[in-house]
């Protein structure tokens, strides 16, 4: 090593930072390619007999010098914390796993136990996680709570191998008696796509004590979302959600406001640049209602959420004693949008809490088809069923949970079953009391159906009075039973009637049905009755104030449903 390299490190060496069991490297940018570039700093960690925390980021580590570091670090047995990042800029790939072993093998030679291990910053691919699987599989890491690996290029293979390498260590610490908890998880900008993301969700729920995840740009969708929707109902001590970045849509929020309804605790959530969308927005719209009591930060950023979805959101966050931020910019509110969700916030003294709507990207054009992917997603959506969690306890129908135990609908009569095959007035009356069995066949984890059986009895509405209350009686009866559970069922269907009517612009290939002005009067009837929650009629005002259009066929009856919400909403103020 030349002497003035020598002179280089010994200066850099003087600036390092000691105390507090911390030594500490921190962007030196020192090039350590071998065990004498590395003499002094080895001096260093072994004349440091209570090291408690290393810091090395920002430096550039080589295969010899990694080595005489590890050989450093065997007697380092109070060794917890390990700050790695960005350690291996211009080395080759294929020298890094060979490095990271070295200094694995440094660690529990020594018996350390990890509390923290960041390796962030180190584009090491799924090579340089099977470089830490060994490590991570130890003793040294059943102590394990912050685990950083973000920007590292693991991809799916690499997913795979750290889920692996997380599953075994909790297993083993387990049968030690004490199992790995680990608190928080960060794994962005590493392409784990769904495989991985369904591998670490294994893991996630195996551990149970995440408190934080951040793993946004990862390439997954909907699939993967679910699968890690699961994971997260089982971590009830989460506070931070962030998955910005990937790619939600309707049945992947649907799972995370499914999960988001167990936890109690989140604080942070995270969900810009998903594609939440309308439907999504309006399902967590539910949870924010009678969940989430110490919610402070709502990302829903660059969702292609329209104005009415947006306000319906900003009116659930309203009553959130801690809230301090609500993201809701670059969606497509266009500037009369933008208007409308600042004055709702700011009527309310909330207008500080709002971010700034300076990237909205404007009204959607009425021709805007949605992607390809989405259109596969709505056709598989009727068969969520299959998809069981593990435990086999729930199952999942169309973004929602029920009991795999729950009853089972009983065999209904066949003039019931004639009815909802081909539904008419003479029919409806001539079931008399057997009108009752008609609200067992809609399942409320099913909103398409739900959405479908309402429409088709609403529309056999007549002023002949006999046929008027068999269909005003039969109505109420479905939707005091759609509307009466807990929030988010309820507004999954509603957003899947707006869907319907025209008033919603869905996801995949669900069609606008062909309405007449009895349903419409119906849902006039039933907004004004006491089952009928002034937040359920506040949601369908403001999708008939903004996108009334839809319903000009029926421009009599519509007014009239839009009197009769305009004056339940200002009953409700």
């Amino acid at each position: 090593m030349a002497s003035d390299d020598i002179a280089q490190l010994a200066d850099a060496l003087s600036k390092t930072h000691v105390g507090d069991g911390e030594l500490s490297y921190k962007g030196l940018g020192l090039k350590l390619d071998n065990a004498e570039s590395v003499e002094e700093l080895v001096r260093e960690i072994e004349q440091y007999h209570s090291l408690r925390a290393l810091r090395l980021e920002g430096n550039t580590v080589g295969v010899e010098a990694a080595r005489a570091i590890a050989k450093a670090l065997e007697s380092k047995d109070l060794l917890q914390r390990c700050y790695w990042s960005d350690i291996f800029t211009g080395r080759l790939r294929s020298e890094i796993p060979t490095a990271l072993r070295s200094l694995g093998n440094g660690l529990m030679s020594a018996g350390a136990r990890l509390t923290e291990l960041d390796l962030s910053d180190n584009a090491f691919g799924p090579d340089g996680v099977k470089g830490i699987e060994q490590l991570l599989k130890s003793p040294s890491c059943h102590t394990l709570r912050e685990l950083r690996l973000n920007n590292c290029g693991m991809g799916i293979g690499g997913g795979k191998i750290l889920a692996e390498a997380l599953i075994e260590c909790h297993r083993q610490s387990s049968a030690l008696g004490a199992p790995l908890k680990l608190r928080v998880f960060i794994a962005g900008r590493n392409r784990l796509e769904n495989e991985g993301a369904s591998a670490l969700a294994k893991a996630f729920q195996l551990m149970g004590s995440l408190e934080e995840v951040h793993m946004p740009q990862n390439g997954i969708n909907y699939a993967g979302v679910m699968a890690l929707a699961s994971a997260m109902r089982h971590n009830p001590e989460l506070r931070v959600l962030n998955f910005n970045d990937n790619t939600f849509t309707k049945r992947g929020t649907l799972a995370m406001a499914q999960a988001l309804r167990h936890l109690r605790n989140v604080q942070v959530i995270n969900f810009g640049d998903c594609l939440v969308r309308c439907e999504g927005a309006i399902a967590l719209a539910a949870v924010l209602r009678e969940g989430l009591p110490i919610l402070k930060e709502l990302n829903l950023s660059f969702g292609e959420i329209t104005e009415a979805a947006a306000l319906v959101v900003a009116r659930a966050v309203m009553d959130k004693p801690h809230m301090e931020k609500v993201d809701l910019n670059g969606n497509s509110l266009g500037e009369e949008g933008c208007e409308a969700l600042r004055a709702a916030m700011e009527n309310l003294d909330k207008g500080d809490m709002l971010a700034s709507l300076s990237d909205d990207e404007g009204e959607p054009d009425d021709e805007d088809d949605e992607d390809d992917e989405e259109n596969d997603d709505d056709d598989a959506s009727d068969n969520c069923d299959e998809e069981n969690e593990e435990d086999g306890e729930y199952v999942k129908e169309n973004g929602m949970t029920r009991k795999e135990d729950s009853p089972v609908k009983p065999q209904s009569p066949a003039e019931v079953m004639s009815f909802l095959s081909c539904p008419s007035a003479e029919k409806l009356l001539q079931l008399g009391e057997m009108r009752t069995d008609l609200q067992q066949q809609v399942d409320t984890s099913d909103p398409h159906k739900a959405a479908d059986v309402l429409l088709n009895i609403a529309s056999l509405y007549s002023e002949e009075p006999e046929i008027k209350v068999a269909v005003l009686e039969t109505t109420d009866a479905l939707l005091k039973k759609l509307l009466c559970g807990s929030a988010l069922p309820s507004y999954c269907f509603l957003s899947t009637l707006l869907v319907r009517m025209g008033l919603l612009k869905g996801e995949g290939k669900t069609k606008k049905a062909s309405l007449v002005p009895g349903q419409l009067l119906c849902l006039e009837h039933a907004v004004q009755q006491d089952y009928f929650p002034q937040h359920h009629a506040s949601l369908l005002h403001t999708f008939l104030s903004k996108n009334g259009e839809a319903l000009k066929s029926c421009s009599s009856s519509k007014e009239r449903l839009s009197s009769a919400l305009e004056k339940r909403c200002l009953d409700q103020h």
